[in-house]
């Protein structure tokens, strides 16, 4: 399998993000990946305000462009994460949606993982814009590869890319708008640490550059294989990476060191049941 991760400067403006992402999604394909994962927020990105305005719904343009291209060039389009504008919700989603070769949409899912924190003198709050999902989401590639779907601050959290990988997936695409800060100083390693976790490939396409709102992404697109190995990294600038993801090797992977079959899920307890039980 050839994957692609897309990285993008996006902005505030659909149409200009549209016209990119489809220039890059084709080139992607001609190289000969059928695997093409956008990054987050790669339809609008900018203030919280740009934000609200430009979310849509799931048969909004963003994703009506993902379906009609994925039929038209026969490939799994992961879409990144678009805003989400929900009908009889007042905050919007942050949402990836996994469209199959043949225009359907084969998953969806909304960031469990909302990134309020501070980086680099700045403060985030993206919960006073969206609501969390609730909802951990797997879904199947056309050549029946097991995909798991998760988005940007997600990746500090490894009980989720553990539960991806024990629910079966080999391959977990990441779309993301990591800070420069913290893309400098914790993406690769934070990565490379849970694609070795869970033995699985990581496809992570990263936003580049300033945004509507002044905050800089900082690229470095990945993808990662089982090993840990970096096959693939993005210069700063727009455009994509590709790897092959070879499946057979990751199955030897899992057979020699089996850390995943090893697990002893009755020796794990989580702390909050460990103190229930004392106070009974």
């Amino acid at each position: 399998m050839r994957a692609a991760a897309i990285q993008m400067n996006s902005t505030a403006d659909r149409d200009r993000n549209l016209t990119v992402a489809d220039r890059l999604v084709r080139a992607a394909a001609r190289d000969g990946a059928t695997l093409v994962a956008l990054p987050e927020k790669w339809s609008v990105l900018g203030t919280a305000e740009q934000l609200a305005a430009g979310a849509e719904p799931l048969d909004g343009p963003a994703i009506s462009w993902a379906r009609a291209t994925a039929r038209e060039l026969g490939i799994d389009l992961v879409a990144g994460s678009i805003a989400e504008r929900v009908e009889g919700r007042e905050k919007g989603l942050n949402t990836s949606v996994h469209v199959g070769p043949d225009g359907e949409l084969r998953a969806v899912y909304r960031k469990i993982h909302l990134f309020d924190v501070e980086v680099a003198g700045t403060a985030y709050r993206e919960s006073d814009g969206e609501d969390a999902g609730e909802e951990i989401v797997t879904s199947t590639l056309a050549d029946g590869t097991e995909l798991g779907l998760a988005i940007c601050y997600d990746l500090r959290f490894p009980e989720l890319f553990r539960i991806l990988a024990l629910r079966g997936a080999r391959v977990v695409t990441l779309p993301s708008a990591f800070t420069l800060a913290t893309t400098r100083d914790h993406w690769e390693v934070l990565l490379r640490a849970r694609a070795i976790e869970n033995q699985s490939f990581l496809v992570a396409p990263n936003q580049i550059g300033v945004h509507g709102d002044g905050n800089r992404s900082g690229g470095r697109s990945m993808i990662v294989d089982p090993w840990g190995l970096v096959l693939a990294l993005a210069p700063d600038a727009e455009g994509h990476v590709i790897a092959d993801l070879d499946l057979a090797r990751q199955a030897d992977v899992r057979t020699r060191l089996p850390s995943l079959a090893n697990r002893r899920p009755r020796a794990y307890a989580w702390p909050a049941a460990e103190r229930h039980e004392a106070a009974a």
